[in-house]
């Protein structure tokens, strides 16, 4: 009898609590959706990665769900308006299409709407060392080091730095002929932006010398005046030019010379000698 009593206890709590749980799911369904959503702005953004001198392809263009009060200021967000124009500045996946990184719309694109007025945009050949390993990409900073020889003596070949601060415009790769197996080769290639005059030092630097690419970090604006360097400085058969100048600098004044004074010489046999002639106040 007691087991009876407790198997019907049993039974009567879990039919109320199923009935209870069963009771509450249907009251919660059958309450409206209240979703706080927050306003948004459709704004365009870059579906990948984008180098300088790309253009603009529907593929490239996104369109996110941007919220109201965090959207970009001038925030493009018509598609339409970035086919066919060109990339000026770098850009990564996600990032929203400002004005500022793009060509104006009959600038075309390319290369030569990122080159800014007064700049000119020069490629030189480097090989993998030459750009640092890599990773010189558009947009980093570089300074240039060539290596070359005034008289074509090697004793005289001086390494110096001839420009610094210069940004990088594209790297790639092109395919040229070897001269001697007339086969294709792949050679790298790194435009830089540089004002006319840099423009001249630096072909000549890739014609006649050997051009280095130093990477620089793009927040260094100090561009500290060098001296170069030749065989001799660098094993130490020479001094620097700097330190000869430091030393030049920190010696003292030579003292000045002693007034002559007016002499006699006296003769005594097969003696000589000289003997001051004091004067007289």
């Amino acid at each position: 009898m007691t087991r009876m009593r407790a198997f019907l206890i049993l039974f009567i709590a879990v039919s109320a609590g199923s009935l209870f749980a069963c009771g509450t799911y249907r009251y919660v369904q059958s309450q409206p959706a209240q979703a706080a959503a927050l306003p948004t702005k459709p704004v365009a953004v870059a579906a990948a990665d984008l180098d300088v001198g790309a253009t603009i392809r529907q593929d490239d263009v996104e369109m996110v769900e941007w919220p109201m009060n965090a959207v970009p200021a001038n925030a493009i967000s018509d598609p339409t308006a970035l086919v066919g124009r060109g990339i000026v500045m770098p850009m990564y996946q996600n990032e929203p299409f400002l004005p500022v990184k793009l060509a104006s719309k009959d600038g075309g694109a390319g290369l030569p709407p990122a080159i800014k007025p007064g700049m000119r945009a020069v490629s030189v050949k480097v090989n993998e060392v030459i750009g640092v390993a890599g990773y010189v990409l558009p947009g980093t900073r570089v300074d240039v080091v060539v290596t070359i020889s005034p008289t074509l003596q090697p004793q005289d070949s001086t390494s110096k730095v001839i420009l610094t601060n210069v940004q990088v415009l594209a790297a790639g790769t092109k395919i040229e002929r070897d001269g001697d197996k007339n086969k294709p080769v792949a050679v790298t290639v790194v435009t830089l932006l540089v004002d006319p005059n840099d423009a001249e030092k630096l072909t000549l630097a890739a014609t006649e010398g050997k051009i280095q690419l130093a990477l620089r970090n793009p927040l260094d604006k100090d561009a500290p005046p060098t001296r170069g360097v030749r065989p001799a400085v660098l094993v130490g058969m020479a001094t620097p030019a700097r330190v000869v100048a430091r030393a030049a600098a920190g010696a003292p004044a030579p003292l000045p010379a002693a007034p002559a004074v007016p002499t006699v010489e006296i003769i005594r046999g097969d003696k000589r000698a000289h003997e001051v002639v004091r004067q007289e106040p």
